[in-house]
């Protein structure tokens, strides 16, 4: 089974192959568009791990607190690349060919711009803490209407 960790090793290889960094708060988003685009277009999440609507946007609290260390710096690239299917893996470098090179703070403010992060957060201010869970179901419909309107 693909886990959020084998994505986020695989996701942050791509970006060091291709001269780009990511941070923590990129890479929160960076898996937030591959699990969204992987459940719009296929109707099946890409891992098991959740999102939680954060004030900041769509976080998995267990990869946030694994990479806070790095705070706002660059991930290293992992020591090994995750061994993946090759679907996922072809999959993975759409999404680092839409994604890696948009900041993270664009980022950030799509993502909190999309249905399912403000789905999750109804009734509250963009400053207020929230271990709301982000609904898959809210991310697969929303984004498989984005996929059909392409």
């Amino acid at each position: 089974m693909t886990t959020a960790n084998d994505v986020a090793d695989y996701l942050i290889s791509l970006a060091h192959e291709r001269g780009e960094t990511v941070n923590n708060l990129k890479l929160q988003r960076l898996l937030y568009y591959a699990q969204a685009w992987h459940l719009g277009m296929f109707g099946t999440p890409l891992f098991p791990e959740k999102f939680e609507a954060w004030m900041t946007g769509p976080v998995i609290p267990a990869l946030y607190w694994h990479f806070k260390p790095s705070g706002i710096r660059p991930i290293p690239a992992p020591a090994a690349v995750p061994d993946l299917p090759g679907s996922v893996c072809r999959f993975l470098v759409e999404i680092a060919e839409d994604y890696l090179p948009i900041d993270e703070y664009d980022l950030d403010e799509m993502s909190t711009r999309d249905s399912p992060w403000r789905t999750a957060r109804v009734g509250l201010d963009r400053g207020d803490p929230s271990r709301n869970e982000i609904s898959e179901e809210e991310m697969r419909a929303y984004f498989h209407a984005l996929a059909a309107s392409v």
